[in-house]
């Protein structure tokens, strides 16, 4: 079976908007934790149990996002969350934002994860158990969009 993005949906709140009604900045952040957890759980590594077998952490050491078009009070946004880069000690977790109602992306962004030991916080390499549960999430961003119906940036 080929790789594909796990993919949330969920409303824009009033929380999560500006004075213009306009999606803030720091809440992509939140729809994008939401849709890496939930890539996570789906891999079969949910955050409280999946981490605690293997005695690591994936801290983020960087985050990126790119903006196209803003999000508005009330709209459907689909998030797709997909594993882009899988290196010896870190992981890229790729995200596409569009809303329900068009195939053009809202947002896009990446987050390198580093795997670390939990008692010392020293990277270490990703086990391999990890790696394959991640794989039917693993494929690049043109496969990712083409699977999704939605156009590159």
């Amino acid at each position: 079976m080929a790789a594909t993005p796990h993919v949330i949906e969920d409303y824009v709140r009033w929380s999560d908007v500006d004075l213009a009604g306009i999606l803030c900045y720091g809440s992509y952040l939140r729809f994008f934790e939401i849709a890496e957890t939930e890539l996570f759980r789906a891999a079969g590594l949910a955050h409280r149990d999946g981490f605690e077998r293997f005695g690591i952490w994936f801290p983020r050491a960087s985050l990126h996002i790119d903006f196209y078009e803003p999000a508005r009070l009330d709209d459907r946004l689909r998030v797709a969350a997909y594993i882009a880069r899988v290196g010896n000690k870190s992981l890229t977790v790729n995200f596409d934002m569009s809303r329900e109602d068009k195939s053009s992306l809202s947002a896009t962004g990446h987050e390198v994860l580093v795997c670390v030991e939990r008692g010392n916080l020293q990277s270490r390499p990703i086990p391999p158990e990890v790696i394959k549960s991640l794989s039917p999430y693993t494929l690049g961003a043109d496969a990712a969009r083409a699977a999704l119906g939605v156009d590159a940036p």
